[in-house]
């Protein structure tokens, strides 16, 4: 399937200020400089233009003096990678030097400095990513990447069983480039050389899987592709665990304008706390993203035994419990089972606190409003507050002040009690 390429929009990248006042003081004489990988496929693409990365056949060093008389600002990010970040009234640019791979070890690789930009495009792992646009709107191709792009395809460059040994992420960026960017089956020889190599992925850091395995679950054809990995083999290594398909199905579906990665995690490999604790292992997730799947998992065990069907007095109890953002992922993730059941004004009214409508509902008491009364401050403060917001929640969260007299009362009561 052959789809028309936006030749325009390559026009209009160089066309951007800074970005043409750089290439303008990095080109001339000896030196040459382009635009490469991800700016000249999303352009092409038609997709926004994010972040424009630049290969040069100027030094590091070089690149560095020749920003600071040009009037921008040079910060050596990468420098000895031959990365050097390119600050333009406030707009980064990337610049690397061309680069050619001396050795690799499937997670690193030793690189020399070079001048051959068809050399550094063969280093790179698929044909969509190693075009390059000139100064001049010239769009080099050394890999076939304009015919890959048209059909929608991710093919690695040359051999993938030697792109993938070169790093062997690239298995994980193949289905992900696959999940955002093809349509159809992958590639037949690129899936093959990903299987028979996948026990490379045992040598990669979990934080590098982490980050491309979020990035795929967000991806465009997300669901199609986490059933490849499912179908040969790759998911269960990932999760570690089981996928709840059903639920990862309904989760895209619900929040497919606005794609959030660790929700999409939790529906496809979280149905109780122990899924969110191995994940945390497994992926050496963030402080907020295991909040995340724990606070997924807790709701769900709740709504899972919800003696009634929800109705909006339910919804409101939920929300202050639990938050919206919680809340949000897991209804649409657990619409349709058996349990809970969903009455339509308690979506009505969840759509209310969620678009803001509505407040969510505030517990009137604080450990200070006991101190105040008398009450020493130690554990016995926190015991009497749980006391009385199982109360408040009981009532349905009330926030007028007339409850927070009454909660108040309660709480001194029992706090008198022998």
């Amino acid at each position: 399937m052959i789809q028309s390429l936006d030749q325009k929009a390559l026009a209009d990248l160089l066309r951007r200020p800074h970005l043409r006042r750089l290439l303008e003081a990095f080109n001339g004489g000896d030196a040459e400089t382009r635009v490469v990988g991800g700016a000249v496929r999303n352009a092409l693409l038609g997709r926004p233009v994010m972040e424009v990365d630049c290969a040069t056949t100027i030094m590091p060093d070089d690149i560095m003096r020749r920003a600071a008389k040009a009037g921008f600002k040079p910060v050596p990010t990468g420098i000895d990678h031959g990365t050097v970040t390119v600050v333009v009234d406030g707009e980064p640019f990337e610049v690397t030097t061309l680069r050619e791979d001396v050795e690799t070890d499937g997670r690193y690789a030793v690189v020399h400095f070079g001048h051959d930009f068809e050399t550094d495009a063969r280093r790179r792992d698929f044909t969509m990513n190693a075009l390059s646009l000139g100064l001049d709107g010239g769009l080099y191709d050394y890999t076939d990447g304009v015919a890959d792009l048209a059909a929608r395809r991710v093919r690695f460059i040359g051999n993938a069983h030697t792109r993938i040994r070169e790093d062997y992420l690239r298995i994980l960026r193949f289905f992900r480039f696959h999940a955002e960017y093809a349509e159809g089956d992958p590639d037949p020889e690129g899936l093959a050389a990903a299987g028979a190599e996948r026990q490379g992925l045992t040598i990669l850091s979990r934080e590098r899987i982490r980050h491309e395995l979020l990035r795929l679950l967000a991806a465009r054809r997300a669901e199609d592709t986490v059933r490849v990995l499912a179908e040969h083999g790759f998911l269960t290594w990932l999760l570690d665990g089981v996928a709840e398909f059903g639920r990862f199905h309904r989760a895209i579906a619900a929040d497919a304008e606005k794609p959030v990665a660790i929700w999409r995690l939790a529906a496809l490999a979280v149905t109780i706390e122990e899924d969110a604790e191995r994940l945390r292992e497994r992926l050496r997730l963030s402080n907020d993203e295991q909040r995340k799947l724990d606070a997924y998992a807790h709701l769900v065990r709740v709504l899972k035994v919800w003696p009634e069907p929800l109705n909006p007095i339910a919804i409101r109890r939920l929300v202050a419990e639990h938050g919206v953002e919680t809340l949000a992922a897991v209804l649409p993730a657990l619409a349709g089972e058996p349990l809970p059941v969903i009455r339509d004004n308690a979506l009505d009214a969840f759509q209310r606190f969620e678009s803001g409508g509505e407040p969510v509902p505030v517990f009137p008491l604080r450990g200070a409003d006991l101190v105040e009364r008398g009450i020493p401050k130690g554990p016995r403060i926190g015991e009497l507050l749980a006391f009385a917001r199982r109360n408040w929640l009981s009532e349905g969260c009330p926030t007028d002040e007339a409850t927070a007299a009454r909660l108040l009362r309660r709480v001194l009561d029992k706090a008198e009690a022998p």
